[in-house]
């Protein structure tokens, strides 16, 4: 095995030091400023810098955008992400990578390589869903800076309860993923819990650093504020219902996407494996 080099020792040393939250609020003012031509400047230069294909989003122009944040979750054309058909297969949630994928194996999910960490921790510590899921499948997509940023529903569904989970802003990039233990299940994340045809699906939203906020459909903008314990959120009395494909959230600045289904109820797409490009509306698996 590898011994990380001294440059890499330091990335994952900064992790720790850095004044996480002070850099995320600083990140979430500047990306809400409305400057104009330095705004759209800026907005030139990040898709330039990260290859951004402004052809699909649905205002092609860098002069639409007022804000940066605006900019980062621009919605797409409408046919610009096909949905997989088929009423028993399920779609990808979001532009990405995958991070990770497979078996809950006895209550861990695999984080990179050799590194575990437990669902029971990822899911604050709620025996029931630990219960459901602890010899699962899950999915774990990661979104660079590059990628669209909305979020959607793999499958038809009706939204049960959320949780905000209150944690760390490390970054989640692939190498941080390798470095620094128990990463998912530490950072700040929203935990979603929606029934399906086939029974409980969970899909979570983890924050990072920089990831000024997360949204959903029906919330809104859930973070900041940055609530100081575990809160909850229940609806199974308001009949909040999905179709495959449709958006149910969004990061202001990057992260990364986590998807939990019970033991044998999902056979994930044999083509996901950890590092290959995935799309918004792809096969994710079948139930």
């Amino acid at each position: 095995m590898a011994f990380p080099t001294y440059w890499q020792r330091s990335k994952v040393a900064f992790q720790y030091l850095m004044p996480q939250l002070y850099l995320t609020r600083l990140a979430g003012f500047f990306a809400q400023r409305k400057w104009g031509a330095v705004t759209h400047l800026i907005i030139r230069l990040f898709a330039k810098k990260y290859g951004i294909n402004m052809q699909e989003a649905a205002e092609e122009n860098f002069s639409d955008y007022e804000t940066f944040n605006a900019f980062f979750t621009r919605p797409l054309k409408a046919d610009a992400r096909p949905i997989c058909a088929g009423e028993n297969h399920l779609c990808l949630p979001a532009d990405g990578r995958v991070s990770e994928c497979g078996k809950i194996t006895d209550g861990l999910l695999i984080q990179a390589k050799g590194h575990y960490f437990s669902l029971n921790a990822l899911l604050a510590g709620d025996p029931q869903l630990t219960e459901l899921f602890k010899n699962g499948e899950f999915i774990t997509t990661y979104l660079s800076p590059r990628d669209y940023h909305r979020v959607h529903m793999p499958c038809d569904a009706t939204l049960r309860k959320m949780t905000y989970v209150p944690g760390e802003l490390f970054s989640v990039n692939p190498f941080l993923a390798q470095h620094i233990p128990d990463l998912f299940a530490r950072n700040e994340r929203l935990i979603c819990v929606f029934d399906t045809p086939k029974g409980v699906m969970v899909q979570i939203l983890v924050g990072a650093t920089i990831t000024a906020s997360m949204r959903t459909t029906w919330a809104g903008v859930v973070n900041p504020p940055r609530y100081a314990d575990v809160t909850h959120w229940f609806y199974d009395d308001q009949n909040i219902t999905f179709k495959k494909g449709d958006e149910m959230g969004a990061f202001e600045l990057g992260s990364t996407v986590i998807n939990l289904f019970p033991a044998n109820s999902v056979e994930l797409n044999p083509e996901l494996r950890v590092g290959v490009p995935v799309k918004m509306g792809e096969s994710l698996g079948e139930w």
